[in-house]
């Protein structure tokens, strides 16, 4: 399969699967979700859905259950607006590469802060 046919699947999915997660979920249930990623099998018959999430920590609590509980009906928004012959098992994990990113950040400033070392 061309890699470029896959990048614009990839593409369009993230756009639908995040417009049926903001019709699906009220903000104020669950918080702000963010699709950051998409990641496709080889088939394209499984994707993986790294989303990020802002709210309080009762929301995050629940927010990737919800998102499981809601699979099924996310996933028919996007067989129905994506036409493939097969339409992605949808899987759904937290992605935290933003916090590790402010994390590195941080650490960087920490750094630079303390100034260069005495030898």
């Amino acid at each position: 399969m061309s890699s470029h046919r896959k990048l614009r699947v990839r593409e369009l999915l993230l756009r639908e699967i995040g417009e049926a997660i903001r019709r699906a979920i009220p903000v104020q249930q669950s918080g702000l979700f963010t699709v950051n990623d998409v990641q496709l099998s080889a088939d394209l018959r499984q994707a993986r859905v790294l989303v990020g999430f802002f709210g309080t920590v009762e929301q995050e609590k629940g927010a990737l259950k919800l998102l499981t509980t809601l699979r099924v009906r996310i996933q028919d928004h996007v067989a129905q607006t994506v036409v493939l012959k097969f339409t992605p098992k949808l899987r759904f994990e937290l992605d935290d590469s933003i916090e590790r990113g402010n994390r590195v950040l941080r650490i960087i400033e920490d750094i630079e802060d303390a100034g260069p070392a005495k030898a």
